[in-house]
């Protein structure tokens, strides 16, 4: 990391995407490097009915900003749909997990507050093409501090 941030501006389309593990492509906006690790953002494409599972983060605040489609999210006890324009905020060692309830893909611009995450990322993004291993995101995710306590959401269920 440098010493400092830097001022970085990235046109629509660009940066840099890896497969992303809720089913599309996630394109880094800004990381790390860029912002002296204060803060990681990325555009990520989420399918239909899917999501991660419920998990925490120890040492960043987790926000999102749904650009296209409509999320569920659960949120501590609380569920929350997340329509086109909506924004959530989930502060670190708070349960949260989403799930695309539309039928076409959802687009999502996802900030991590400060930088960390995108070693999870960088590694899910190595693994084999197909449906993910679920204790890959459990493994993976402990590495880079993130806590996986519950299954992801599915439609009609807060949890199953």
């Amino acid at each position: 990391m440098s010493d400092q941030a830097r001022p970085v501006a990235v046109p629509p389309g660009e940066g840099h995407a890896i497969q992303g593990p809720a089913g599309g492509l996630l394109t880094f906006k800004v990381r790390a490097e860029q912002t002296n690790g204060a803060l990681t953002a990325f555009e990520n494409v989420i399918a239909p009915d899917d999501g991660p599972p419920l998990h925490t983060h120890a040492a960043e605040d987790e926000s999102w900003y749904v650009i296209e489609g409509t999320l569920r999210f659960q949120l501590g006890d609380d569920v929350a749909e997340a329509p086109t324009g909506t924004f959530v905020f989930v502060p670190r060692g708070t349960p949260h997990t989403f799930e695309n309830i539309g039928s076409e893909p959802a687009r999502i611009l996802v900030i991590f507050n400060p930088s960390g995450m995108e070693r999870f990322f960088d590694r899910f993004a190595t693994l084999p093409a197909g449906p993910p291993d679920p204790s890959a995101f459990r493994e993976l995710g402990r590495e880079a501090g993130m806590d996986v306590v519950g299954p992801p959401m599915r439609r009609g269920n807060s949890r199953t």
